[in-house]
C-alpha cells in the first residue's frame, strides 16, 4: 500500500450529473483530493458554483473519456499539476433506449463509447502509474441492466462488457496492490429517473422488493468503502446494490 500518502487523489469521470456529484462529496468527505471530469463547459461552470457554495472545491478536469486523445491530454495534465491518480471512478455514461429494430448504428456506437471505451481510455491511462507506485483503485459503474435482460437495451451489452474486463484487469494487476472493482446500480432517483413520468415510476418502484428507488448517496457509501484499506481483499468482484430487484 501507498503508505507515505495522507490523502489519495482521485478522479471522478461524469462528475457533474447526479450519481457524479454524491460520489465527489463523499470522497471528498472522506478526505480525499477529488478531481470531477467533465465534457459541457457550461455545465461544469454553473455545477462548480454550487459545489463551491457548499463547501466543496474539487479540482476540474475537461475531457470527453470516449476520445482517447482527450484522455491522453488530461491524464498527463492532472499528473503534472497534481499528481498520480490513485483512485479512478470510471462513472461516465449515457443511454439510448430504443427497440432493437429501430436500433441505428449510432445508438449503438454512441453507448458503447461512452459506457465501456471510456473505461479502457481512462483505466489504460492511470494504469502503468499504479503500477509503478503498487497502489490503486478502480471502481466501474455499471448496472442493474448489465446483468439482465431490459427491453430497448441491447446496446447495455456495454454495460455488461464492463463485468469480463473488470474481472480480467482484476487478476491481472492483484499482486501489485491495485484492487479493480464493478458496481451495478438498479434505479436510482438521478434527475433521468425523476423526469420520466409518475405513473412509470410507479411502475418501476412496483418491481423493487424493498419498495423504493436508490439513493445516490447509498451508492457512494459503498464507493467510499471500495477504495478504502479496509477493501483491500475485494477485487474483481460485481456489487449489485438494486433493492433486489436482480438477485443471482
Amino acid at each position: 500500500m501507498n503508505a507515505d500518502k495522507t490523502k489519495y487523489i482521485a478522479l471522478v469521470t461524469g462528475a457533474v450529473g447526479g450519481l457524479g456529484t454524491d460520489i465527489c462529496r463523499r470522497l471528498a468527505d472522506d478526505g480525499h483530493i477529488v478531481i470531477a471530469n467533465y465534457r459541457n463547459p457550461e455545465k461544469a461552470a454553473a455545477w462548480q458554483q454550487k459545489m463551491q457554495a457548499q463547501g466543496y472545491n474539487f479540482h476540474m478536469a475537461q475531457a470527453d473519456v470516449a476520445n482517447w486523445e482527450e484522455v491522453v491530454a488530461m491524464i498527463e495534465k492532472i499528473q503534472t499539476e497534481i499528481g498520480v491518480i490513485d483512485i479512478l471512478i470510471n462513472n461516465a455514461g449515457i443511454t439510448r433506449d430504443t427497440s432493437f429494430y429501430k436500433m441505428t448504428p449510432q445508438h449503438w456506437q454512441d453507448v458503447i463509447n461512452s459506457n465501456l471505451t471510456s473505461v479502457f481510455n481512462c483505466s489504460r491511462n492511470v494504469i502503468e502509474p499504479m503500477l509503478a507506485q503498487q497502489y490503486g483503485r478502480i471502481v466501474n459503474i455499471s448496472s442493474v441492466n448489465g446483468q439482465r435482460a431490459q427491453h430497448g437495451q441491447t446496446n447495455s451489452a456495454a454495460k455488461a462488457g464492463m463485468h469480463g474486463f473488470t474481472k480480467t484487469l482484476a487478476i491481472e494487476v492483484a499482486r501489485k496492490g491495485i484492487t479493480v472493482n464493478t458496481i451495478s446500480p438498479g434505479y436510482v432517483a438521478t434527475d433521468m429517473v425523476m423526469a420520466v413520468p409518475e405513473k412509470i415510476r410507479e411502475q418501476i418502484v412496483a418491481q423493487i422488493p424493498v419498495g423504493r428507488l436508490g439513493g445516490t448517496t447509498e451508492i457512494a457509501h459503498l464507493i467510499s468503502f471500495l477504495v478504502s484499506p479496509g477493501a483491500e481483499f475485494i477485487t474483481g468482484a460485481n456489487i449489485a446494490i438494486n433493492g433486489g430487484q436482480h438477485v443471482y
